[in-house]
């Protein structure tokens, strides 16, 4: 039987396309065997193939490049599977990013996951979330020209036509009855890999753009409030529940405000702790 490998630039998860990948050997050879792969790569474990896709054990850097080897990888597909296994096991936020950055350049993966990379991007960027309530103001018409010039801070003509093509290609802005750009009800997903990378980018982003505003943006403009207080941890997930209620109740004010809406805002809730428990 002929060998068909799964293609590696469809995945984001690098124990799933080694579980396909072995699938596909031991499809195409019955006798293929995670001790024959071991042997390949220069393992001595021969159930380390099994014990990574199961997640009980990850990947060093010269585990990677030999597994690489042993699935007899291009010098490309060797660099892209390298960067999922840094994806998926990195151990702070920047060496993921670098990771993605790695990944989302690869011609391949764009074709086959575009949209994941959107999707991702759209998370990771402050100003997306911005532009699009912006293109819901009646007053507002979302063009590259006026998006530049409203926004704080501000981002480049080609920064705003790269991100209304975005917001477009994701279905989240659609000519209106008037021509004009207007927000569409879609729901972006993210993949799992990659979702909680896309979150903590952009609370990083809109941290950086709240310290900003400190110095920048006019005291009638802006309102800071700070609490620093003793508590029992038991009273740490009321105090979520709390904020939570909160945020609730600031959307439905905002949803229902009278007037016409000609501005976007943010609004942070922030809890973290000071100490370790004593």
């Amino acid at each position: 039987m002929t060998e068909v490998p799964p293609d590696l630039f469809a995945f984001l998860d690098y124990r799933a396309f080694l579980g396909a990948w072995f699938d596909a050997r031991k499809s195409a050879n019955p006798r293929f065997s995670h001790r024959l792969f071991a042997r390949l790569a220069g393992q001595k474990s021969p159930s380390l193939l099994l014990q990574v896709i199961s997640r009980k054990r990850n990947l060093s850097d010269a585990a990677a490049l030999s597994f690489a080897h042993a699935m007899k990888l291009d010098a490309d597909q060797t660099a892209f599977f390298c960067a999922l296994v840094e994806l998926d096991q990195a151990a702070t936020d920047e060496a993921r990013n670098d990771a993605w950055v790695r990944i989302s350049a690869e011609r391949r993966f764009r074709a086959a996951r575009h949209i994941d990379g959107d999707a991702f991007v759209y998370l990771s960027r402050g100003y997306l979330p911005t532009i699009r309530e912006l293109a819901a103001l009646p007053a507002f018409r979302a063009t590259p020209e006026s998006v530049a010039a409203v926004l704080r801070p501000r981002i480049s003509l080609d920064e705003a036509t790269e991100a209304l093509e975005l917001l477009q290609r994701l279905g989240m802005l659609a000519p209106g009855p008037d021509g004009a750009l207007r927000p569409a009800e879609v729901s972006v997903v993210t993949p799992r890999e990659v979702g909680s990378l896309a979150v903590h980018n952009y609370h990083r982003d809109m941290a950086e753009r709240s310290k900003a505003a400190i110095g920048e943006v006019a005291p009638a403009d802006r309102h800071y409030l700070g609490l620093t207080v003793a508590i029992p941890p038991e009273l740490m997930p009321v105090l979520k529940e709390h904020l939570n209620a909160l945020q609730a109740r600031m959307l439905d004010l905002c949803d229902s405000a009278p007037g016409l809406k000609r501005r976007v805002v943010q609004v942070n809730l922030h809890l973290f702790p000071l100490s370790e428990d004593v």
